[in-house]
């Protein structure tokens, strides 16, 4: 898969016209619930880790677009460090607040309930992020009462847990 489109968004695979906006967000305060602010070269091992994830998994973050350029990312991703299929939002700074981390998340667990509907999927949100929990909640995942055991700063927020 290449592309899907939303209503207000094209989600597409990363190109490297993308990586100024992607810099920028990861040199942002925005990125504190990940342990940022991240200088450019961590930024840019995170960017070739999205990029590269879709050629080793088949699927993995999008870059969500709305026309006038990029304006976050979202997408599924399963590092083997983590439990878990996960799916994952960020919305840059200058696009924060415009429901676009729902929207695009909306179309994606569309696709996952299709191709990853046998795997627990969750969302790993920092237990200070209180946007990103209102998000999930949208979503309509629920909080596992449990942390991450990958990063214990993270709650384990639940889309499924296994057929849907």
């Amino acid at each position: 898969m290449t592309a899907l489109r939303t209503d207000r968004l094209v989600l597409r695979k990363p190109t490297m016209a993308d990586w100024p906006a992607y810099r920028a967000f990861y040199a942002s305060d925005a990125t504190r619930f990940t342990g940022g602010p991240y200088d450019t070269k961590s930024a840019w091992s995170f960017f070739a880790g999205d990029a590269g994830h879709w050629a080793l998994h088949g699927f993995g973050w999008f870059i969500l677009d709305n026309g006038e350029g990029a304006v976050g990312a979202c997408g599924l991703h399963h590092p083997p460090h983590q439990a878990d299929l996960e799916i994952g939002w960020n919305t840059f700074a200058a696009a924060q607040g415009n429901g676009y981390a729902t929207e695009a998340a909306r179309a994606i667990l569309k696709i996952a309930e299709n191709d990853h509907h046998q795997r627990r999927l969750v969302s790993y949100i920092d237990a200070g992020n209180g946007a990103s929990k209102r998000v999930a909640e949208k979503l309509g995942a629920r909080f596992a009462g449990e942390m991450a055991a990958h990063d214990p700063a993270c709650e384990v927020w639940v889309h499924w847990e296994g057929a849907v």
